[in-house]
């Protein structure tokens, strides 16, 4: 990337853009006051809560009801933060008051349990039956337990955390790690792809290594990876070797990387390579599309949800949009501002489509900050287009942080990633 682009003006595009972008696709429609029309949205995270704020902006005359389980929802951006004791809880906690109090979106702290695409309505546990004009289906993932033996939702709520939803198993996984004897390893084993935040897990491994190195400097982090590569690869391997040295080992899939099954009594993790043990394992496990797109149909063979570039619509149900880490969006990777990018166009085709106009062609964009040390950050920036092949990177635009980085830019990107959160935070439940 050219250095005269800088990571602040690409910020400054992103933050500004985006949702400039956006207001640019919907025009200069004016809203219909008549005949009131309603959007239910499931899922308060990145995408669900920015298509829910972005329709109320638009047309303020559109009922938006939101339905989301949790009255305080944490982010997995910057979750690894507070692992690495850097972050407390309540630096990711976001709550829902000023989209229902500001914005006008009613939200309804329940889990939506059916969807009915041939009476548009969607029924909730608490028995609420919801009808709508159109449904935003934001729903993220969920894990497969079942292709790690010895695995369970049991076993990760208690002995060995994915914390790939932020929350209780956060504060789980950053017990374990204050807890666990010097000496003893961490274990994190990564999923395959696609998975949510193809990063994450190595930002984990880079700040577990920073707090292992102040307190307790006998132990290391070991990556049981079933990939053969990852993201940033190059810059996370650079960074690691200067500030931890061999206090990263990374192994993968074919060099005993792959995980065959796990033991919790003995908190082992057996590979083809034998088993490798663990003062504090975690594993995180292959991820599948949010329970409630499967349960309504919304995927192909694939297991993800097809949806038109343009628009998100499911080309399975019509009315139905789905956004976030269950679409099946092109180039675009399973990321929180890829989510939040996402709502925000499905928000202005929504606005458009119900004021009888044809929804134009969308701009997105993905950025991710991650942090190698406390001082030291990475990024990757992408732009989308739509083409005859569906949604591809603009070449050229966006990148990777330059391998030759200085220290002044890995301090200025740390910067930023602060910056970053902060601002997608505000600009989606602010």
């Amino acid at each position: 990337m050219s250095q005269k682009f800088t990571r602040r003006d690409f910020s400054k595009l992103v933050m500004a853009g985006a949702a400039g972008s956006t207001l640019g696709l919907f025009g200069g429609a004016k809203p219909l006051f008549a005949n009131q029309k309603h959007v239910v949205v499931v899922g308060g995270g990145f995408g669900g809560a920015s298509a829910a704020k972005y329709i109320k902006k638009l047309d303020s005359s559109i009922a938006v009801t939101l339905v989301e389980p949790l009255t305080t929802y944490y982010t997995c951006p910057f979750s690894n933060w507070v692992l690495g004791g850097l972050k407390e809880m309540k630096d990711i906690a976001q709550t829902y008051d000023v989209l229902k109090n500001t914005h006008g979106v009613e939200v309804i702290h329940d889990t939506a349990t059916e969807i009915d695409a041939a009476n548009h309505s969607v029924t909730l546990k608490g028995g609420k039956v919801l009808k709508y004009d159109r449904l935003v289906v934001s729903p993220g993932i969920d894990f497969d337990y079942d292709a790690i033996e010895g695995y369970s939702e049991e076993v990760a709520n208690t002995v060995m955390p994915h914390a790939y939803k932020a929350g209780p198993q956060t504060e789980l996984l950053a017990k374990q790690l204050q807890e666990m004897k010097d000496g003893d390893n961490v274990i994190i084993c990564p999923p395959g792809n696609p998975f949510r935040c193809p990063p994450g897990p190595y930002e984990r491994a880079s700040l577990v290594a920073n707090y292992l190195k102040k307190n307790k400097p006998n132990s290391k982090v070991i990556i049981l990876d079933t990939k053969e590569k990852f993201s940033k690869q190059g810059l996370f391997t650079k960074g690691w070797e200067r500030l931890y040295g061999d206090l990263i080992e990374w192994r993968a899939g074919s060099a005993g990387g792959k995980i065959v099954s796990v033991d919790p009594a003995n908190m082992t993790v057996q590979t083809a390579n034998g088993p490798v043990k663990g003062g504090v394992i975690n594993v995180i496990p292959p991820q599948k599309v949010g329970k409630i797109a499967l349960d309504a149909g919304l995927t192909n063979e694939s297991g993800w949800c097809p949806v038109n570039p343009i628009t998100f619509e499911s080309t399975i149900h019509p009315g139905i949009h789905v956004i976030g880490d269950a679409s099946i969006a092109g180039a675009m990777p399973k990321s929180g501002f890829a989510a939040s990018s996402q709502g925000k166009v499905t928000a202005a085709s929504i606005v458009r489509l119900m004021q009888g106009m044809v929804p134009a062609p969308p701009s997105l964009v993905n950025t991710c900050y991650s942090l190698v040390g406390p001082g030291y950050g990475i990024s990757v920036a992408a732009v989308y287009k739509l083409t005859s092949d569906g949604i591809v990177s603009i070449k050229g635009a966006g990148g990777l942080t330059p391998m030759d980085a200085d220290d002044d830019q890995l301090s200025e990107e740390a910067t930023y990633a602060r910056g970053w959160y902060n601002n997608i935070a505000q600009d989606i439940w602010g």
